[in-house]
């Protein structure tokens, strides 16, 4: 199996954050979103992946390393395409071609999801889905009386069906894939002026390759602030049970009220953490009461009184009450 994971979005709904790292490598519960991501669907598939490829922008060698990284840590190849110009999640995949090939999952880097992610790999292709009230701002399928699908639409004026496609999709000849896509972009076939993968999907289907749906429990976005929040939060539940204070964090004279990660060498020192808050390595937090948020590695906090707050990677933060939106290397005193 491979994973194909198309991220060379610039994440702008989430900057400052997304200046310095990709969207995919904020972290949810002490774990980058793309590392939860993959673990998951590693997971669910009874076998061994083979290859984990990521389709970028222009990130730098650090971050292409680190995803590496987080691919063969699963035990499978991890390799980087890249997308130069922005033209569509189909465009995206297609720059990846080279790896579709054999049994495929082509997973979005900007979702997390809560599922019972098993299938029958011998079907032609799985589509996961959830109901929504909303459907106009996405991809949705409508199903024949045998549950196949019998369309696609892309964000759809008009109310035709609520199954949303959630950006988790399953190939059993990913070569197909790879031949559709290269059929809409010769014949530039364009959506709102991009080249889409529910058009690839559809050409596949009127020629004869019959897709499935499975349906996602819960469904988590992380495209912005408070969707990352509430996704910090949700994955603290979900795995409040597995041991998220690290055994080298230090906690002197302070409260920590559960869920919450605490990471590697992190100092909690006379303060009050929790619920729902993630506290990076090698990050302090000193005088300070906070909720409700997230501080990446190596940064600094004190005398704050903190909710709803983010805060970046090696940065410093003296204060007082606040809802904080500090990006990497910040610098801020209120005295």
């Amino acid at each position: 199996m491979k994973i194909i994971i198309p991220m060379a979005g610039r994440g702008t709904r989430l900057r400052p954050h997304t200046l310095t790292v990709p969207k995919p490598l904020i972290p949810v519960a002490g774990k980058p979103i793309i590392q939860r991501l993959v673990e998951s669907l590693a997971t669910a598939y009874d076998g061994p992946i083979d290859e984990i490829a990521y389709i970028v922008g222009d990130f730098g060698s650090e971050v292409e390393k680190e995803l590496v990284s987080i691919a063969e840590a699963l035990g499978a190849k991890g390799r980087i395409y890249h997308q130069e110009k922005a033209l569509g999640v189909g465009h995206a995949i297609h720059c990846a071609g080279d790896s579709l090939s054999g049994r495929c999952m082509i997973a979005f880097a900007d979702t997390l999801f809560k599922a019972d992610f098993k299938f029958n790999a011998a079907e032609d292709g799985f589509i996961w889905v959830q109901k929504v009230k909303d459907p106009s701002s996405f991809g949705v399928v409508k199903l024949d009386h045998t549950g196949v699908v019998s369309e696609f639409i892309e964000k759809p004026a008009k109310p035709v069906s609520d199954l949303a496609i959630v950006g988790l999709y399953y190939l059993r000849e990913g070569e197909k894939l790879r031949d559709a896509l290269q059929h809409i972009i010769k014949q530039e076939i364009r959506e709102k002026n991009e080249y889409q993968l529910t058009t690839a999907l559809e050409h596949l289907k009127n020629n004869g390759v019959r897709f499935r749906t499975g349906e996602i429990e819960e469904w988590l976005d992380c495209g912005n602030k408070e969707a990352i929040l509430h996704s910090n939060e949700r994955m603290l539940e979900i795995h409040r049970d597995n041991g998220l204070v690290a055994g080298n964090a230090v906690v002197e004279n302070s409260i920590i009220i559960e869920p919450c990660y605490i990471g590697e060498n992190a100092v909690i020192r006379n303060a009050v953490v929790g619920p729902y808050v993630s506290v990076g390595h090698n990050s302090t937090v000193e005088n300070t009461v906070i909720t409700n948020s997230i501080i990446q590695n190596k940064s600094q906090i004190k005398n704050a009184v903190l909710d709803s707050s983010m805060v970046g990677n090696s940065s410093r933060y003296i204060g007082s009450r606040d809802e904080l939106n500090l990006g990497d290397f910040s610098n801020f005193s209120r005295r």
